[in-house]
């Protein structure tokens, strides 16, 4: 199966990084599983991105399954577009104006 270029917003990848670095604090095994699981749900996202429904304004969310997050992204152009790393309990939509 073909895979699609990915741009992974910078704020999504700094929200990445605190996420992974606030479990390292914690456990070095939780924060490689996170970042493990992020990079799963990217390559999932970029290969059948239509599979995930539709979330808000047009992005679309992968939702993680042992981490409270979900990858929030869209099409553009051909492209997927990573918008957020967002939390499932703090701020919804706080990224919203990413995609203006």
């Amino acid at each position: 199966m073909s895979s699609r270029q990915i741009d992974v917003h910078p704020e999504a990848v700094a929200e990445a990084q605190a996420a992974a670095e606030w479990y390292r604090e914690r456990s070095n095994s939780a924060a490689n599983a996170f970042v493990a699981e992020i990079d799963h749900a990217i390559e999932r996202i970029s290969e059948r991105p239509e599979l995930w429904p539709l979330y808000v304004q047009g992005t679309r969310r992968f939702l993680l399954h042992r981490f409270p997050f979900s990858v929030v992204f869209r099409e553009v152009l051909g492209k997927i577009q990573i918008v957020a790393v967002a939390h499932a309990k703090r701020r919804p939509g706080y990224w919203r104006s990413r995609i203006a």
